[in-house]
């Protein structure tokens, strides 16, 4: 019984450890929140999970130690329901994220994004005027457009230098207007149309060479950001996909540990349940 309990130990001490990576990419998603994507939101769901998978396996390694069969079955069925969570964001993450990509351009190295790629909760949930009014103040402030600014020799980058650029989602979906609507590059934040319209783009009436504005009422500006989304929740759940591997392998093994002690405390229980009940074979 001692080397399942100091087994049962050791696996909650390795899920607390796992708690931190999971605690850790919830962060980082909330600093990408507050800088880069500007979408607060799958980084608390995540932090609290990580926060559950410390607790619980706290109360584990309390009850292997103490040798508390009570809170290693409350450790058991919290820790069923803390991997039922992972599962469920896992899923969630990548299903909001399925949709959508970059649009390869012609004789550029940076993707144009278009908001018709795009579809689902996620989509609407950005598109919705009440949050894109929240994450294009976000963006403003994070000054992404103004530090998209290159010189050399004391003059703007040239066009061919410009489009050689790998820009970010955000920077090519809101500091510049899209391709299609054939605008002229003067610099980064500012392009003229020489003449009227080409595109037939609805961004490309949205665009505005003031630079408190450039194209952060176009489609294309909460394209990147979805594409940015999806980058950062893709990372963080392929992190989380792993973990949730580990931790139920450590769940299985504890639950067989468990089940070990309670035959261990039980000997001749099992032995009399079988003799009670009728044999199928006579």
């Amino acid at each position: 019984m001692a080397k399942s309990n100091n087994l049962i130990g050791f696996l909650n001490f390795l899920s607390f450890l796992l708690s931190l990576p999971i605690i850790g990419g919830g962060i980082w998603l909330s600093s990408r929140a507050s800088s880069t994507d500007c979408m607060k939101f799958l980084q608390w769901p995540l932090i609290l999970i990580g926060i559950a998978v410390m607790v619980v396996s706290l109360a584990g390694i309390a009850g292997a130690c103490y040798r508390n069969t009570f809170l290693m079955y409350v450790y058991l069925w919290a820790m069923f329901f803390v991997i039922a969570a992972l599962v469920f964001f896992v899923i969630f993450a990548y299903s909001s994220t399925e949709r959508g990509s970059g649009r390869p351009v012609m004789n550029r190295v940076y993707l144009d994004y278009s908001l018709q790629d795009y579809s689902g909760w996620l989509a609407d949930r950005v598109s919705s005027p009440v949050y894109w009014a929240k994450i294009s103040d976000c963006i403003r402030a994070s000054h992404v457009c103004r530090n998209l600014h290159r010189y050399v020799g004391g003059f703007p980058e040239s066009p061919e230098l410009f489009y050689l650029r790998k820009l970010t989602p955000i920077e090519s979906g809101c500091c510049k207007p899209p391709t299609s609507c054939g605008y002229t590059y003067m610099n980064e934040t500012f392009w003229i149309s020489g003449g009227g319209l080409t595109g037939t783009d609805p961004d490309c009436a949205q665009w505005s060479n003031e630079q408190h504005q450039l194209c952060y009422s176009c489609g294309s500006c909460k394209a990147g950001v979805l594409a940015s989304l999806k980058k950062s929740w893709r990372r963080v759940s392929v992190i989380n996909v792993i973990i949730l591997i580990v931790l139920v392998l450590v769940y299985v093994v504890a639950l067989a540990a468990v089940r070990h002690n309670k035959q261990l405390d039980d000997p001749h229980g099992e032995t009399r349940m079988q003799k009670a009940r009728p044999s199928r074979l006579f």
